[in-house]
């Protein structure tokens, strides 16, 4: 059985490759990045701040069907990273489900959130994911900023403006970046075991 890590919403950011909410594991510098869309980033950030929306969001919909059939919202869980893809599952219990058996529904990850945000309910992430897709935060939250001022298509920061990291560590937070932009994963995890590694100089084919 998958070991599962809370976490708690760290942020949740905008960039030119779209919306990101990032999932920190608590006691742990690292962050889970999963990019989502404008609708679902909006639905998250409504039920973190605890705005009351004139008449009820899809989201508080169901929250409110489930408190009518007498049933809870436990605790969501993103509990697989397949294809590149990040599979969550809502755990619901009330009625004829209990905490030892409860009623498992799937979910995306960004309604899982949403939901979770407004019940107050833990959030817990497989540590497989944190592992396979966790990125530092120093890392992850540079290459966010190059990411904003910079498009791919524009200059290359002066090396003044990167006087705190090598020449190697940027060409890798570039890629990196990149990397997690597209959701390949895989990919970001092998970058990252290399800045995690500066004495040891990166290969290339």
């Amino acid at each position: 059985m998958k070991e599962m890590l809370s976490v708690e919403i760290w942020s949740m950011v905008q960039t030119s490759q779209g919306n990101a909410v990032l999932l920190r594991p608590r006691d742990l510098g690292i962050a889970v990045p999963i990019f989502i869309g404008q609708l679902e980033m909006q639905s998250i950030l409504i039920g973190r701040e605890g705005i009351n929306p004139p008449r009820p969001l899809t989201h508080d919909l169901f929250l409110n069907m489930l408190h009518r059939l007498s049933l809870s919202l436990e605790k969501v869980e993103v509990h697989e990273l397949k294809n590149n893809t990040f599979h969550a599952r809502l755990v619901i219990s009330g009625g004829r489900f209990s905490e030892e058996e409860p009623l498992i529904m799937d979910s995306r990850p960004s309604d899982a959130l949403a939901l979770a945000v407004r019940r107050r309910c833990p959030i817990l992430v497989a540590s497989p994911i944190v592992e396979q897709a966790g990125i530092p935060l120093d890392f992850f939250l540079d290459g966010l900023e190059e990411a904003e001022e910079h498009s791919p298509a524009g200059p290359v920061p002066p090396a003044e403006a990167l006087s705190h990291e090598t020449e190697k560590n940027r060409r890798l937070l570039e890629q990196l970046n990149r990397a997690v932009a597209a959701e390949e994963y895989e990919l970001a995890a092998e970058i990252r075991d290399l800045l995690n590694q500066p004495d040891e100089p990166p290969r290339y084919p």
